[in-house]
């Protein structure tokens, strides 16, 4: 028996768009709600939502029952997290500030077996083989994960061909605010300047033959996007969606007081 199949990684070779949500509220309940919502993709944030490993091992055990690819965003590139989330049964990683070819090779092997990589081979103890119960695991896993790395700086922009170069990366996801940031521009990323830069690289991340990513919210910027050959976009934020609709609620219901 192989390892399972990773529908997302599968997913990327297509054409059609992939479209997702981000979910950072941190809990186990919450994302069992987002995974009923319909999305093709959802993204556990571990990098600026307040998860650590059991947290986010407990949220893709709730949501590997949803109809919803998983992808984990890490805080960092430490092949001992990757491991751990891994043997988690994370099949798709998202890896944040990623700059030079280098540090990518360095993340390929990070999520590799030996003698290919440097993957920890310990995955009796953990999900991803279904606790021992997938014999052929260690022969068959390396071709289900899925790495996804994302660039968000002047530095990595620069070094974007090379790092598309890099045998072993599935796909490069633009991360716009910090992008923005870096280039001297508001974190709303909203300048047409950063738009056009944003554009020209998911060009390139498809003519180089990998998947383009972005997070956006601005409907007509998505649509643009899918345009320039992104292939897993995320449209929203599971924060935003709760604090938003609760005010919005809340404006409501004080109106509706001082109406009498």
């Amino acid at each position: 028996m192989p390892a399972p199949k990773n529908t997302f990684k599968a997913a990327l070779r297509s054409n059609r768009p992939h479209m997702g949500c981000w979910v950072g509220l941190a809990s186990h309940y919450a994302a069992e709600i987002t995974g009923t919502a319909g999305f093709d993709w959802l993204l556990i944030d571990g990098e600026h939502a307040p998860n650590d490993l059991r947290s986010i091992s407990d949220q893709v055990g709730i949501l590997q029952a949803s109809d919803s690819d998983i992808v984990v965003r890490l805080p960092n590139g430490d092949p001992d997290l990757i491991k751990q989330m891994l043997d988690a049964g994370v099949q798709s990683l998202l890896i944040p500030m990623v700059e030079s070819a280098e540090q990518a090779r360095d993340l390929v092997r990070a999520v590799r077996y030996p003698p290919h990589g440097i993957r920890g081979v310990g995955y009796a103890l953990g999900r991803a083989s279904r606790f021992a119960a997938i014999p052929d695991y260690l022969k068959t896993a390396d071709q289900e994960i899925c790495l996804l790395v994302q660039i968000e700086s002047k530095k990595g922009l620069e070094s974007l061909d090379d790092i598309l170069a890099v045998e072993g990366v599935d796909g490069v996801f633009i991360g716009p605010a910090d992008l923005s940031v870096d280039l001297g521009y508001a974190p709303t990323a909203d300048a047409p300047e950063i738009h056009a830069i944003i554009l020209d690289a998911l060009d390139r991340i498809h003519a180089a033959g990998c998947a383009a990513g972005i997070l956006t919210l601005d409907k007509k910027f998505i649509q643009t996007c899918i345009k320039h050959n992104a292939r897993f976009v995320a449209v929203g934020i599971d924060v935003l969606t709760l604090a938003n609709g609760l005010r919005a609620l809340a404006s409501e219901a004080k109106e509706v007081a001082n109406a009498r």
